[in-house]
């Protein structure tokens, strides 16, 4: 309920303002439809005006270090899509109030599997698991067929969790594998077409059941012509027997569609540590790769000696070849900061929600940046601070020396608003994001 001419609650504000919340691009159809947009704000066809925006300045130091985060309120307007002003809080203006909440960078989670669910579908628990990895291959082959009836709804499901989360884009792994064949990647490119409004994705070709072990090679020659992004891998020595043979052609293929490369690498003896090395020998072998080859989880690094630890990580930010973690597993903890050392690209994600490999799974990749920083000691106000780029997919209000530098004119509306008063409190606290997911698209 308004509390007067020109303010409104939280409450009203959450329900009816339209802002570009969990990557919303301002839609004219989207907007119009919300009883809070009219003429009193300014608002209309893709444009609005937002005040009492809260903003990251600069950090406030104490003894040589960071203390806090100087924040201000700031008056913002966006138009088709782009920030277009950033000034001076007009705390009088008719406009959205955005009530003093933190804007921040939209958050990205870039390892998940969007094709195979049970969110938003009836209730199932993890079955117990038998034969290793190839126990799992053979229960995927009787489940799929099932499961492939409703994923494009369950997949529309999942998304509208992550934008509820304030995630905006992901890169989903698709099953490309004998029993799916391509009807897997089809069903989720629906999904997407139908959220493309509020949500984006990359998309990974993924051989689940192995490249020659179940003989997905024509698939996947296939799935490499269509609209992709990455060509994919898992465990190349444990299920298909052979390093070498798996990578060369997961590297061709990728050269040839001039796709990039994303390998799920599970194994944590010699055979992990193998298929690191001899992926960066190929990717050096072909720059091209370079900026565009990701192991996600690769959970040898875990395993290894912390000088040995220091090599790989080296050769990696050598190479180029980034990290996709979904920071621990088990008892394993990854090195995120010696990644970080030798500038190696990490970035995160929820992988499995609720499906037959996990009954877990929150959406939120917030919560992941907070478990790390919990992991490594990232405690004081400067780490917590830089922790928020592994929700963010590397972007940061602020620069290490504490310089605004998100958002500008110019850049995508593609934001959230969080209930903090700056990004290490968020978090170190997992602030909420003050959004409502409604039929699909994020409104207020």
């Amino acid at each position: 309920m308004k509390t007067s001419d020109n303010t409104i609650s939280r409450k009203d504000f959450i329900r009816h303002s339209a802002l570009a919340v969990a990557g919303l691009t301002l839609i004219p159809n989207i907007m119009t439809a919300s009883p809070f947009l009219n003429e009193n704000n300014n608002s209309a066809k893709g444009k609005m005006s937002l005040k009492n925006v809260r903003l990251e300045t600069g950090f406030e130091y104490k003894d040589g270090e960071v203390a806090s985060t100087k924040t201000d309120l700031f008056y913002v307007e966006v138009e088709n899509g782009k920030i277009t002003k950033i000034g001076p809080n007009q705390p009088n203006a008719k406009a959205a109030d955005a009530k003093g909440l933190l804007m921040l960078p939209a958050f990205k989670d870039m390892h998940i599997h969007l094709d195979k669910t049970f969110y938003g579908d009836q209730w199932q628990a993890v079955r117990k698991r038998t034969g290793g990895i190839k126990g799992m291959i053979e229960l995927e082959q009787k489940m799929l067929p099932e499961m492939l009836k409703n994923s494009t709804f369950k997949a529309e499901k999942l998304i509208e969790l992550l934008q509820s989360k304030g995630t905006s884009y992901a890169r989903s792994h698709v099953n490309i594998e004998p029993t799916s064949k391509l009807q897997s990647l089809k069903n989720l490119q629906k999904a997407l077409d139908n959220k493309k409004k509020g949500f984006g994705a990359e998309l990974v070709a993924f051989p689940q059941h192995g490249v020659f072990y179940t003989d997905s090679v024509p698939y996947l020659k296939e799935a490499a012509k269509m609209d992709i992004d990455f060509i994919g891998g898992v465990d190349p020595f444990n299920i298909d027997g052979n390093i070498e043979k798996v990578v060369d052609f997961t590297v061709q293929l990728a050269l040839d569609n001039k796709k990039g490369i994303d390998i799920h690498l599970h194994e944590t003896g010699d055979s992990g540590l193998k298929t690191v090395e001899y992926l960066i020998k190929k990717v050096n072998e072909n720059p091209s790769l370079k900026g565009k080859t990701y192991l996600s989880h690769c959970f040898i690094l875990a395993k290894l000696e912390a000088a040995k630890q220091e090599e790989i990580a080296e050769k990696l930010g050598e190479a180029q070849i980034g990290i996709v973690s979904t920071i621990p597993f088990g008892r394993m903890i990854m090195p995120i900061p010696t990644l970080y050392k030798h500038n190696v690209t990490v970035l995160t994600g929820n992988d499995s929600i609720v499906d037959h490999w996990n009954t877990f799974g929150t959406g939120s990749v917030l919560q992941k940046a907070n478990l790390m920083a919990q992991l490594y000691g990232y405690s004081t106000e400067f780490l917590l601070s830089r922790s928020l780029k592994l929700a963010t997919g590397n972007i940061l209000p602020l620069d290490d020396k504490g310089t605004q530098q998100w958002p500008k004119s110019g850049d995508k509306a593609d934001f959230v608003l969080m209930n903090a008063s700056c990004s290490a409190e968020a978090v170190s606290r997992i602030s909420e994001v003050e959004s409502l997911v409604h039929d699909g698209n994020v409104v207020f």
